[in-house]
């Protein structure tokens, strides 16, 4: 959990100061060490952070000997169909080969008859263009197979849209997210340097994914050397300083539950590299919102590069650089690439929040956008849906009459599924996205703490500097401004849950950068004594993006098991999620119960 003070300063906030709820100093006896961390993080300033020595990508694809003549069989097939006048042919497929930035690598791969289709599929595009009334160029080719595929489209750099092609999306969901083993994908992907005629802002972006040819595929448990564990394309095209920067991110990962987040400047240049690095299937959809939070902050990507290596890792590098006009709308790259290192840590341990699109819009930062979607889980669990009319029912009613007692609990089971679904609780959480910002600087100036290390030389982060500008509200002032914006009763119940997790929130790892699941620590005096008569002594909340549980504690020194709760379909998952609290709070002893 985050502590210290705030970046050395104690500057009041528009009269509220950021404070955290429970700084603790701890005195660590001689001999004594912290755990290992699950996560690696290093940041820009940091003793860790390096510049790489070379001004390419660090790919260099092995030259294609028939290329030539690959490009004549080409222009030839392209001439017969005759779907392109004859004196274009030449300009159209040596624009294709020479212009694009297309490795050999494709052209090795990829067979006569499907460039050709690929020819024909971005020229008919231009003509397409030609007849629409704005004259836009929009590409959207694709071409997939069991081993292989290409995706190639336009879009405008540092840009993330709902309307786009849904490439990385649909290419990390068809081969990155199941890549297991020997069927496993790697990703190449980069933004063309060739101008695109009518185009505006926009460039061509291709994506190129291959099967895995693993040299060792069955590895020594203890193997690390990735010159054993490598794709034999990735062997063949890295460069030696490449590889070395794979070798020492692999010798941190493997140690480790959560991923290594590193960062390096490219000599010579603004330009950024991030490198990323987890076990196979532990960050699903991660690929994609890595591209919205760079977009966020004003960055695009020239280069993409996912790996996968035979003893399950998986590692992502991505060279960053400033989006074209976005300068004046963005802190400058060498700040905001200190926030993006820190947020990669939150986005994997919840890649594809349910409120994703209004990140992706950016009504929302990601911090933003995660913290709702926290609150929504926790809205699902503890909002009072049962009212004082229950209440006085239960007063009314004989609790030891078996035929009341079966009547007052089918009414709570109704009142509880039916009133709020986590549908609707989604929906109305998803009309307020200015409230929700109102709500999250709240909580943001209770637990975040700027820190600064004395090798450091971080510029203060966003999330800091928001604190200093937008003002902080009183609990009583987002009270009114609640009922003020809300339009009906319902709607009212679900943002004033806001409140009370604010409220009851202790203690939380949100901000910590080295984590693999969101943790919150509540005070329980927010549950109602007609619900839950015991009355717990701890009460700890955790999400990632696979699973949600609860840790109680109705003593301090306790003991338990963990319990897992798995779901076989969506809609298993759903019933077990609205009574996991109340099988919990039925077990009177220590107990922790994880929902998957």
């Amino acid at each position: 959990m985050a502590s210290g003070h705030a970046n050395g300063s104690s500057d009041d906030v528009n009269g509220l100061e950021p404070h955290n709820k429970l700084l603790e100093r701890v005195v660590r006896t001689p001999g004594r060490q912290p755990s290992p961390q699950p996560t690696h993080l290093g940041v820009p300033g940091a003793m860790q952070h390096r510049v790489l020595h070379e001004t390419g990508p660090g790919y260099v694809a092995p030259k294609f000997e028939g290329k030539a003549k690959q490009m004549d069989e080409v222009k030839n097939q392209v001439d017969e169909k005759g779907f392109i006048p004859t004196d274009l042919v030449d300009d159209e497929v040596e624009w294709f080969y020479n212009e694009l930035g297309i490795d050999d690598m494709y052209f090795s791969t990829e067979s006569a008859d499907a460039i050709v289709s690929h020819v024909h599929s971005l020229y008919a595009a231009k003509v397409a263009a030609y007849a629409r009334d704005d004259k836009k160029l929009e590409i959207r080719l694709d071409k997939e197979a069991a081993d292989h595929a290409v995706y190639i489209d336009t879009s405008v750099p540092g840009l993330s849209s709902t309307e786009g092609s849904g490439f990385e999306a649909r290419l990390e969901q068809k081969y990155l997210d199941s890549s297991r083993g020997s069927a496993s994908f790697r990703v190449e992907t980069f933004r063309s340097p060739s101008k695109l005629l009518g185009g505006g802002e926009q460039a061509l972006r291709c994506y190129f994914v291959y099967q895995a040819s693993f040299k060792n595929k069955n590895p020594a448990p203890d193997e690390t050397s990735i010159d054993e564990l490598g794709d034999v394309r990735f062997l063949q095209k890295t460069t030696p300083n490449t590889r070395a920067v794979y070798q020492r991110v692999m010798e941190a990962v493997v140690s480790r539950t959560g991923p290594v987040i590193d960062m390096y400047d490219v000599e010579g240049s603004r330009e950024k590299r991030l490198v990323v690095a987890f076990k196979q299937g532990s960050a699903i959809g991660l690929f994609t919102a890595l591209s919205d939070l760079y977009h966020y902050y004003g960055l695009t990507s020239s280069r993409k590069y996912v790996e996968q290596f035979s003893n399950g890792i998986t590692i992502l590098s991505i060279y960053l650089r400033p989006a074209p006009h976005a300068e004046s709308r963005h802190p400058p790259i060498e700040a905001s690439i200190h926030q993006i290192t820190k947020e990669v840590s939150l986005l994997y341990c919840i890649p594809q929040s349910r409120f994703q699109a209004h990140f992706t819009n950016g009504r929302l930062s990601l911090q933003e956008s995660i913290y709702a979607h926290c609150v929504w889980v926790f809205t699902q669990h503890f909002l009072n849906r049962l009212g004082n009319e229950y209440n006085t029912l239960t007063s009314l009613l004989d609790v030891s009459n078996i035929v009341h007692a079966e009547l007052l609990s089918k009414l709570k089971k109704r009142l509880r599924t039916e009133t709020f679904t986590a549908d609707y609780i989604l929906e109305i959480i998803n009309q307020y996205p200015e409230l929700v910002r109102s709500l999250y600087l709240t909580f943001a100036n209770a637990h975040y703490v700027q820190t600064r290390g004395e090798q450091d030389d971080f510029l203060p982060t966003l999330s800091y500097l928001r604190m200093k500008v937008d003002r902080v509200m009183t609990d009583d002032e987002l009270k009114a401004l609640i009922s003020k914006t809300a339009v009906n009763e319902h709607h009212e119940m679900v943002m004033t849950a806001f409140r009370v997790f604010n409220s009851s929130v202790l203690k939380t790892n949100f901000y910590t950068p080295t984590k693999v699941a969101l943790s919150f620590r509540l005070n329980p005096s927010f549950l109602p004594p007609e619900e839950y008569p015991q009355p717990l002594y701890g009460m700890f909340l955790v999400i990632s993006s696979e699973f949600r549980g609860f840790h109680l504690r109705f003593r301090d020194i306790a003991r338990g098991g963990i319990r897992i709760v798995k779901s076989r379909s969506r809609e298993a998952y759903a019933i077990n999620a609205r009574s996991l609290f109340g099988m919990m709070t039925r077990v009177k002893d220590n107990c922790s119960r994880d929902l998957r």
